[in-house]
Parts: structure tokens; C-alpha cells; sequence
């Protein structure tokens, strides 16, 4: 592990996002709270969240944080002519630390999106996650990173 004792505690924030694209009758049963496993996004929720908070016991070196907030938020995005629909999550995460919470992020908008694969894969095989990606993080030594926000498109 980084020796992080030189560190001054400052308040540190990070957000994530990723997409989980699906077919339409998955995106609409999920909508629709029809998914035979139950409410798809709040059990995403909590999923993510766990994942956030348990970082360092899946990341080998990563530190143990004492996380103040940890949400995760979903927004449905309808198919358009360029994407099949799909599911965009945000993971927010914050602490008062001598290490970022980048890691916390990333790790828990990827455990909202498998859970939500886990809880749709007897009605699609096909869903692809993507662009999980940092959007933004602030606090410590190196300051404020803010990714260029642009449409979320599928590869």
C-alpha cells in the first residue's frame, strides 16, 4: 500500500457513471417493475452501495476508507436511433481522508450494473455494460478532475 501518513485530510468526492444497454422488453419490465427478481434499480441500489463501501476488500492495496456518503442514482434512457435503451448509473461517494475515493466510485456504479445484469439475464443474455468511467472527483493534492460531458452513445 501507499504510504499515505504525510497526507492532509481533506474532504474528498468522486462520481462514476457506466451504462447497461438491454433489449426493449427488458428496459420496460425494469420500468415497469415486472422483473420476476423484484425492483431491479432498488436492489441495484443497495448493491452498489455495498460495493462502494467494501472497496478495499476487493481491490488488492486499495486503503480503507470510513465513507461519509456513498448514492447511487439511475436515469432510464429510451432507445434512440443510434443506441439500444439502457440504464445509465451514478455512483457519488465522499469522505474526509488522506486518499481519494476515485476507487469507491468506479467500484460501486460496477456492482449496480451487475446486479442489475443478474436481475435481467433470464430475459436478455445481450446486455452490454460500458463506459464506466470517472466524471469527476475532488479534493486532495491534485484537486478537481471534471471529465467533458458528452451524449452517452453505444460502441
Amino acid at each position: 500500500m501507499v504510504d499515505v501518513s504525510g497526507k492532509d485530510i481533506t474532504l474528498r468526492e468522486a462520481t462514476a457513471e457506466g451504462v447497461i444497454r438491454m433489449s426493449q422488453q427488458c428496459f420496460e419490465l425494469v420500468r415497469s417493475g415486472g422483473m420476476k427478481k423484484g425492483d431491479v434499480l432498488g436492489v441495484a441500489r443497495i448493491a452498489g452501495i455495498m460495493g462502494a463501501k467494501r472497496t478495499a476488500e476487493l481491490i488488492p492495496l486499495c486503503h480503507i476508507l470510513n465513507l461519509t456518503k456513498a448514492s447511487v442514482d439511475f436515469e432510464l434512457m429510451p432507445a434512440d436511433r443510434d443506441a439500444r435503451p439502457g440504464i445509465r448509473a451514478l455512483c457519488t461517494v465522499r469522505c474526509s481522508g488522506k486518499t481519494g475515493v476515485e476507487m469507491e466510485a468506479l467500484t460501486g456504479v460496477s456492482v449496480a450494473l451487475l446486479t442489475i445484469y443478474d436481475m435481467c439475464k433470464a430475459v436478455d443474455r445481450s446486455m452490454e455494460m460500458e463506459q464506466v468511467r470517472l466524471v469527476r472527483k475532488s479534493g486532495g493534492k491534485s484537486g478537481l478532475f471534471e471529465r467533458v460531458p458528452h451524449v452517452i452513445k453505444s460502441m
